[in-house]
């Protein structure tokens, strides 16, 4: 089970990112038209993707011999330790909540532009965050 949902994690994290590169890229290039129904729902497509991506996360989290279970001052000391016990889930967690944000915002924002903006904005900061704490030497 632990294998499997390992390798779903990994092979939706390129979905994941595919569907926030797509929203930023069609928010940028959407900027000086109205905002559709077809707008909200490639927004929509990340959030969704960003939600299951970190679902999965943390019940692999548990699951993992390198998650909670591993918690300890003398793993805090190792750098790859560290990366999965606390610096990857915590990023990744700022970084959902970043999109959710982001994707709340359009429900509210009155201007089709502002709308656009903080797509681009929260989506953007959240992609950035993602990147940063993605632990590449084993991503494959």
């Amino acid at each position: 089970m632990y294998t499997g949902i390992k390798h779903f994690h990994s092979g939706l994290a390129y979905l994941l990112l595919a569907g926030l590169v797509a929203a930023i890229i069609y928010a940028i290039a959407s900027r000086k038209k109205s905002f559709t129904a077809g707008s909200r729902k490639i927004a929509l497509v990340g959030l969704i993707c960003a939600h299951l991506q970190f679902l999965l996360g943390l019940v692999l989290y548990f699951l993992s011999p390198l998650g909670a279970s591993n918690f300890s001052g003398d793993a805090m000391k190792e750098k790859v330790s560290r990366l999965y016990i606390i610096e990857h889930p915590l990023m990744m967690l700022i970084a959902v909540v970043l999109v959710t944000i982001g994707y709340s915002r359009i429900k509210r924002l009155g201007s089709d532009p502002k709308k656009y903006s903080s797509i681009i904005v929260f989506y953007g900061i959240g992609l950035l965050l993602m990147l940063s704490v993605i632990p590449w030497n084993v991503w494959p």
